[in-house]
């Protein structure tokens, strides 16, 4: 297969090349992509457990002193930089915390273990500790995606590239995101490595819940050959009560309708108990499985599986708890009937077993049952957005913000100063670019959608207001000029 360029015109690999990754994963969807290495004994298995580390920093405008001029640069540089500022000393920490598990994996494996673990880093945060010259960050990074005696252990999640919030960020841009991040990621560890990325990591865990842009959301992520999703367990609901999931340890189907009456749908896999770093990296999910059983699925007993996220260098635990933890218990999890597992390699030894999707519960966004209670999916735009008012008026704790791992912060309310300039900058690369059919190969196209997709990274609104919002509003500004610029 062809190796696309890591960099282009000095920029990150973003774009151009959306045939050739079409072809390679319709090549490879529908073959199994860890069952042939797996060695675990799927009907001795009791229940499993899967932990996924979340890697990130943003690119801000902080290279030099002038807002307006400073080249833009990873936060991680700037940390390493300013350590003198508040936590920025853990900079050099967290450089280890992005490398960390390509030293873990080989050793386990080769003391005759068997690991498990799930990665998704952001495309800003990629190319970032490229821009940095951290070369050992990738290096060890590749050895456990592409060497063949440990990749088995390793499930890579896809992602938005620049960290954007679903429900807060426009369709067509959420959808450059995603094959922006495909582009990076094969232009780092290459087609075949991307050919086995078939979960999606939405960041914030944010799901939208306006029914026609959840439906959007979900055929963006089938279209660009994701198979699976992970959810928060408060951001779903059960068509038939409206209550979150009930045996959340299986899996499900995730079923938007749109107002057109258009349905799109993905496998969904359920994160549990909010957002707690301590949960992975005091291993919580092995304890919780080694207390359950199997259980039953329309007449097939198959194991409960346990799936969490964390920040992978964020908080104190993370950095000090969960290196010895983690080793300490794939070594006791290795060979036993809790054994950790990928959600990929998991999900290939049920449909091996002979379950069938359409076996699995169904799952939709929060707050729909009470919407097509109203109204029936193919309605329309129109009476969607009557029926949502009036649920906002009769219902206080109602709205189409979506879902997220917190359930008390908004990633909409309070940031108008910043979502303005975003959707002006978005509805003027739609016009200018999409619209215009700009081919995606053209570097004015890729230095546009750099610029784009870096000013949509949550953390300009995660951070609250001050420097964080400036940092935004500058990147949408930048984007204004070269849209106005170069097209």
């Amino acid at each position: 297969m062809t190796d696309l360029p890591e960099y282009i015109d000095g920029l990150p690999n973003l774009s151009g090349s959306e045939s050739l990754l079409e072809q390679t994963l319709a090549a490879q969807r529908d073959q199994p992509a860890f069952l042939s290495r797996s060695d675990i004994d799927f009907a001795s298995v009791r229940a499993a457990s899967a932990i996924a580390l979340h890697m990130h920093q943003p690119l801000i405008p902080a290279g030099g002193g002038d807002l307006h001029t400073a080249e833009i640069i990873s936060n991680l540089r700037y940390m390493m930089e300013h350590q003198d500022i508040g936590d920025n000393h853990n900079a050099p920490v967290f450089h280890w915390c992005y490398k960390r598990i390509g030293e873990f994996v080989p050793q386990l494996i080769h003391e005759g273990k068997s690991p498990r673990v799930m990665l998704e880093y952001s495309g800003t945060l990629l190319h970032g500790v490229r821009q940095m010259g951290l070369h050992d960050v990738l290096d060890d990074l590749k050895t456990i995606t592409c060497n063949p005696d440990y990749s088995w252990a390793v499930e890579w999640l896809g992602m938005p590239w620049g960290h954007a919030v679903a429900p807060s960020t426009p369709v067509q841009d959420f959808r450059l995101h995603v094959r922006a991040w495909q582009h990076h990621f094969a232009a780092l560890f290459g087609l075949e490595a991307l050919g086995r990325v078939r979960g999606f990591s939405p960041s914030e865990m944010a799901l939208p819940n306006h029914p026609d842009v959840a439906y959007e959301f979900v055929k963006t992520l089938r279209d660009c050959g994701y198979q699976w999703i992970l959810v928060q367990e408060h951001s779903v609901e059960q068509p038939e009560d409206g209550w979150n999931p009930r045996r959340p340890h299986l899996p499900h189907r995730l079923v938007c309708k749109n107002s057109k009456g258009e349905t799109a749908s993905i496998l969904a896999i359920v994160k549990t108990q909010g957002s707690d770093t301590k949960l992975v990296a005091q291993m919580q999910p092995w304890y919780e499985a080694k207390g359950l059983s199997r259980w039953d699925l329309d007449g097939t007993s198959i194991p409960p599986l346990v799936t969490q996220i964390a920040d992978g260098e964020n908080g104190g635990v993370m950095m000090n708890e969960f290196p010895a933890k983690y080793m300490e218990v794939v070594r006791e999890a290795s060979g036993s009937d809790t054994p950790l597992m990928n959600v990929t390699e998991y999900l290939e030894h049920l449909a091996a077993s002979g379950v069938k999707e359409e076996e699995f519960p169904l799952l939709q966004p929060l707050f729909h049952r009470q919407i097509w209670e109203r109204m029936q999916p193919g309605d329309g735009p129109e009476k969607l957005e009557k029926v949502i008012a009036e649920l906002r008026k009769a219902d206080h704790r109602f709205h189409m913000e979506g879902g997220s791992w917190t359930n008390d912060l908004s990633w909409v309310r309070g940031y108008e100063n910043v979502l303005g300039p975003m959707e002006e900058a978005s509805a003027r690369f739609n016009d200018k670019v999409l619209a215009a059919q700009v081919p995606t190969s053209e570097q004015r196209f890729r230095n546009a959608l750099f610029h784009l997709m870096c000013s949509q990274t949550s953390c300009y609104r995660y951070w609250g207001q001050g420097l964080w919002t400036d940092y935004g509003k500058e990147l949408c500004r930048r984007t204004l000029a070269i849209l106005d610029h170069d097209f």
